[in-house]
């Protein structure tokens, strides 16, 4: 078997398994969304949905953000990992959208990647949700088991960003990760991969290995 036919295995299994659109988090506005999934960085989903609709019940704007005290934000966010920290680039970033974007998220990596606390995993998820912007985001599950499926050799998560978007077709770019994710927590994890129950191991260049 060649190795786009293992791909393309492989591709089609984690769509049958967790599907090809994922359910995001609560918002109302572009500026909710990247604010949720900075939210998210070193956190779960559930700390950061236990935040969101009190945050976002308060505020309605980005503008709104921008003008409130630092420690009223945090008020709202106290689930979520690091959150003195995130509380203080979530109000200079909602002061860069409102001054300097008219109040709207920008819709490329390069503008985005100019707002504070979003690094280039936050800003490729972001455009990939809001805009459907074709992009591969490489958190720690997508690097580690895409390095075992023999998919990327890069020693970091922008080296391997570009081994992906060169291995996968572009309409598998925007749900590798959230599909990963899934795997990553549940079988192929970071402490052990149990490949003796994994769905892909027939097609995974790790559990070949073991093989041989």
């Amino acid at each position: 078997m060649t190795k786009k036919e293992k791909r393309d295995h492989v591709l089609a299994r984690l769509d049958e398994l967790y599907g090809t659109e994922k359910e995001g988090f609560y918002h109302n506005a572009d500026w909710q969304l990247l604010a949720a999934i900075m939210l998210s960085a070193q956190s779960t989903d559930k700390q950061v949905d236990e935040a969101l609709p009190g945050l976002f019940g308060r505020f309605h704007t980005a503008k709104e953000v921008a003008e409130a005290d630092v420690e009223e934000i945090e008020s709202y966010i106290r689930s979520v990992g690091l959150y003195k920290n995130k509380a203080k680039n979530l109000k200079k970033c909602c002061e860069q959208i409102w001054k300097e974007y008219g109040g709207k998220v920008p819709d490329t990596l390069e503008e985005v990647l100019k707002l504070a606390g979003v690094g280039r995993k936050t800003g490729t998820l972001f455009l990939a949700d809001a805009y459907g912007t074709p992009g591969v985001t490489v958190d720690t599950h997508v690097f580690r088991i895409s390095h075992r499926l023999g998919w990327a050799k890069g020693k970091n998560p922008v080296e391997t960003e570009a081994e992906l978007m060169k291995a996968l077709p572009v309409d598998h770019w925007n749900r590798i990760n959230f599909q990963l994710i899934y795997l990553g927590r549940s079988v192929c994890t970071a402490r052990r991969a149990r490949c003796e129950e994994c769905p892909l191991a027939e097609w995974c260049e790790k559990k070949l290995e073991r093989k041989s």
